[in-house]
């Protein structure tokens, strides 16, 4: 089975008047007061400036994103993240801007703090998520109730 998600996450206010800039862009509620906004081609091509996205490592980030993420952080954090998983091997990426600049990542590897277990980027960008006994940040906000992106934007019509 597969999982993959390009997306920006943010406190839902946030979210949503950051939305009203983009169309065709869909934000779907998640828990603990985040919402997400699915990245779709319409999305791409409505931020992007044309330029190499690459700079940061993501596979899906538009050109010139970042600098519409870091203004939209003034009201916020703000996090773009990206995960693709098949067979339970894959990858994660996540970043966030806060403040009107880059404050988090990107992160791409698990960090593990002192006595604990590795913590995955995502989990790490989910803007102060809090996780019951026996699940991560990314399952207490419900990242795992939809597997690609199209699945999201299905749920939020």
């Amino acid at each position: 089975m597969s999982y993959e998600l390009q997306a920006v996450i943010a406190g839902d206010e946030v979210l949503q008047i950051a939305s009203r800039e983009v169309p065709g862009s869909q934000v779907v509620p998640l828990g603990q007061g985040l919402s997400l906004m699915p990245m779709t081609d319409e999305i791409f091509d409505a931020v992007t400036d044309g330029s190499d996205g690459g700079d940061l490592g993501f596979w899906r980030l538009p050109g010139g994103f970042d600098t519409l993420l870091a203004q939209w952080s003034a009201a916020g954090p703000i996090a773009y993240v990206e995960a693709e998983y098949f067979g339970g091997a894959g990858e994660q990426r996540a970043a966030v801007w806060a403040d009107g600049s880059l404050a988090l990542g990107p992160l791409d590897e698990p960090t593990k703090k002192r006595f604990s277990r590795a913590v995955s980027p995502i989990p790490q960008a989910l803007l102060g998520a809090r996780k019951s006994l026996g699940e991560d940040e990314f399952e207490a906000v419900g990242l795992d109730r939809h597997r690609t992106n199209e699945d999201w934007i299905s749920s939020a019509c």
